[in-house]
C-alpha cells in the first residue's frame, strides 16, 4: 500500500512541475529558427510559424543576438535540445524568467 501511495505522490509532483511551465508569444511577423544550441552557429532543427507560442523550460547564456525585443545573450530551451533567442520571445523581461539550464 505504501509503495502505491509513494508512486501516486510522485505522479502528482511530476504533474505539478509540468503545470509550472509558462508559454510565451513569439514576436509577431517572424518565423523563428529553432536551433540545437544557444547560438546562430548551431544547426536549425525546425522553424516555428508566425504567432507561435513556446514553453520555456530553462534558459542559458549563449551568443548575443539583436531581435525585436532588444539585444541579449539569453537563449530559451523550448524542448529537449531546442533553443530560440530570447530576443524573439515576449517574456516581459530583459532578464531570466526561468531557471538556468543545467
Amino acid at each position: 500500500m505504501l509503495a502505491g501511495l509513494t508512486g501516486a505522490l510522485l505522479m502528482v509532483g511530476a504533474a505539478h512541475a509540468e503545470a509550472a511551465v509558462r508559454y510565451y508569444d513569439t514576436a509577431p511577423g517572424y518565423r523563428l529558427n529553432v536551433r540545437s544550441g544557444p547560438g546562430t552557429g548551431y544547426t536549425i532543427i525546425r522553424v516555428l510559424a508566425e504567432g507561435a507560442k513556446v514553453p520555456i523550460y530553462c534558459q542559458r547564456p549563449g551568443e548575443t543576438v539583436t531581435g525585436p525585443y532588444g539585444t541579449s545573450n539569453i537563449w530559451d530551451n523550448i524542448d529537449n535540445g531546442e533553443y530560440v533567442s530570447d530576443t524573439y520571445v515576449h517574456t516581459g523581461s530583459d532578464g531570466y524568467v526561468a531557471a538556468r539550464c543545467a
